[in-house]
């Protein structure tokens, strides 16, 4: 079983719909695996998509997070809150089963639904690092790595996959998601900000630093004093990449170069922060086979993208024609379709 996490340090790179995408193309693509999505961002984008979409997910979502007994990832988190050192092993009794509320969605999907609260939340998880034994910040930092140990439990321990889908913001539920997953898939957007974005996350999680006067992260520091693994680079994801015309195309390659380099020089001096993929595959030896194994691009199918996100149908079974979008009629081209399929086919096809 492998565990991915979906985290860049910057807001609208795509983050959530990736995830809505590649959980739903990996169970197709696997039917005899269970896959699992932990949301783990609060505004519960990639819950929506996956309980329906804008419309129907949304009033799902709002079904879920008014009942008294929260089945949410705030819900379980409020569980280990109250006993932060010892795991109640509850984390199955909180998994939705997709299919069963979209049915556009593989039968073999499950979901931790994500929840608002997680911001509220916040200060008391972190508060709970404090106190304690000695160990606090490391037991505190493995609960939702526990949550999913109580759900592979619960699923007798079979072939399976799970995607988190973490918040931009370096919260402490954010470091509770690295500190569960093995890997981490670092979508970014062709532009500056997503470039100062990628290096804070080589910073924050695998203190990269610029000069030797530059801090180091309290969590890196902490990762290697108690121990805890930090998720090995499996890939960055280029995505929604827009090329109109030549000019266009050309900048976004030179900033997508420009993120290829800065990851780049990450290898050439922390080559055990990344993951080998294929399991078994040689080793990169020069930059051209090292973008081959970890660097994808996702082009931006416009409005079929928009219109998978709304009715929370995946874009490899989403069809061409005239769709219905909160009561108004919108046409997909197959042309569009045509743009992004393909890139998420072969991007999940490298997810092992």
């Amino acid at each position: 079983m492998a565990i991915y996490a979906v985290w860049n340090n910057k807001g609208g790179v795509g983050k959530s719909y990736l995830t809505f995408q590649m959980s739903c193309e990996y169970a197709r693509q696997n039917p005899n695996k269970t896959v699992l999505v932990v949301d783990m961002c609060p505004q519960a984008n990639s819950s929506t998509m996956l309980l329906g979409g804008m419309q129907d997910g949304e009033t799902k979502l709002n079904e879920i997070h008014v009942q008294s007994n929260r089945k949410t990832i705030s819900g379980y988190l409020e569980n280990r809150i109250a006993s932060p050192y010892l795991s109640p092993r509850t984390g199955a009794t909180y998994l939705t089963h997709v299919a069963s509320i979209n049915s556009q969605v593989p039968n073999n999907l499950y979901l931790i639904v994500g929840d608002e609260q997680l911001e509220t939340q916040a200060s008391k998880v972190a508060r709970a690092t404090l106190p304690g034994p000695a160990d606090a910040w490391r037991t505190v930092h493995l609960w939702v790595a526990d949550l999913i140990h109580d759900i592979k439990t619960s699923w007798n321990h079979e072939d399976s996959c799970v995607f988190i889908d973490c918040n931009p913001s370096f919260s402490i539920y954010t470091e509770l998601a690295l500190s569960a997953s093995d890997r981490l898939i670092i979508p970014f957007s062709a532009d500056g900000s997503s470039k100062r974005a990628v290096k804070a996350v080589l910073s924050l999680v695998y203190g990269v630093q610029r000069l030797s006067t530059d801090p180091r992260s309290e969590f890196a520091i902490n990762n290697e004093q108690f121990r805890l693994r930090v998720p090995e680079i499996y890939m960055y994801v280029g995505n929604r990449l827009t090329q109109m015309n030549s000019t266009s195309a050309s900048a976004f390659k030179t900033v997508v170069d420009e993120i290829g380099d800065e990851i780049w020089g990450v290898w050439q001096t922390k080559p055990n922060a990344f993951c080998i993929h294929p399991s078994g595959a040689p080793t990169p030896v020069s930059k051209k086979t090292f973008k081959a194994m970890f660097q994808h691009e996702i082009n931006d199918a416009n409005t079929a993208s928009v219109v998978s996100n709304a009715l929370g149908i995946p874009i490899s079974v989403l069809t061409s024609g005239r769709q219905t979008v909160s009561g108004k009629t919108i046409v997909v081209n197959q042309s569009q379709l045509d743009k992004q399929v393909p890139n998420i086919r072969e991007l999940v096809e490298k997810i092992e």
